[in-house]
Formats: C-alpha cells, structure tokens, sequence
C-alpha cells in the first residue's frame, strides 16, 4: 500500500527544496517529520505539509485501521520544476536584468517499510 500526494506551484526554487528532500528521502514518517519541523528552512515547511498530506491520503485510502503509522517510509520523493515567472529589475546605465521567480511541483510517496525498495 502506497499514498501520494502533489504540491504544484510551491513558490521556491527546485534546488532550494532538493537540499532539504535528500536530508529525509528514505527515512521513517516520524523522524522526517521531526526532522523537518526544527529544520530551519522554508522549504521544510512546504515538505512537510505535503508530507502529512500523503499520511492523511494513505489513511483515507486504507482506512485508519490497516495503515500503522509506525511502520510508514517516505519511498520517493519528487522535485520538479514549474512555470518561471519572468520579471525585469533596472539595471546600471539603463540596462534591465532578468530576475527568474521559479515554481516547483513536490510529488511524495508513503508506503510500508518492509515492501520498500530504496
């Protein structure tokens, strides 16, 4: 049994939130999600919202009676990145520099422990 959940256009960078993905890929549900509330970052938080969102998926899919919470692993984990939004900043002698607002979509899957492959 496996939950997923999507976050699309998380308004971070995809290399800022890939720091923080391969800190907790593989891990245990509980220690991830200790481990991102005291991270410091702000891409833990979006992490780990998404995070609770697939716990809460795989209970509802399964029914809370034949999912334990204990035994669950983050089996994969995906950073992809979204639309750019293109803006200008004035630049020195009248030029103009392109700053890139990126976007991301944060794709994770919970499942067992014993019938993970990592």
């Amino acid at each position: 049994m496996e939950g997923c959940a999507r976050a699309k256009y998380v308004r971070s960078s995809p290399r800022k939130l890939r720091r923080v993905v391969e800190l907790v890929r593989g891990r245990n549900v509980n220690d991830a999600l200790d481990l991102l509330y005291f991270m410091p970052k702000k891409a833990a938080r979006m992490i780990e919202k998404t995070l609770q969102s697939a716990i809460a998926n795989l209970m509802h899919k399964e029914g809370p009676r034949n999912v334990d919470a204990d035994n669950l692993v983050i089996t994969r984990v995906y950073i992809d990145g979204g639309p750019m939004a293109k803006r200008y900043q004035p630049g020195p002698m009248g030029r103009a520099s392109r700053i890139r607002k990126r976007f991301s979509h944060i794709t994770l899957y919970v499942g067992d422990e014993e019938k993970s492959s990592i």
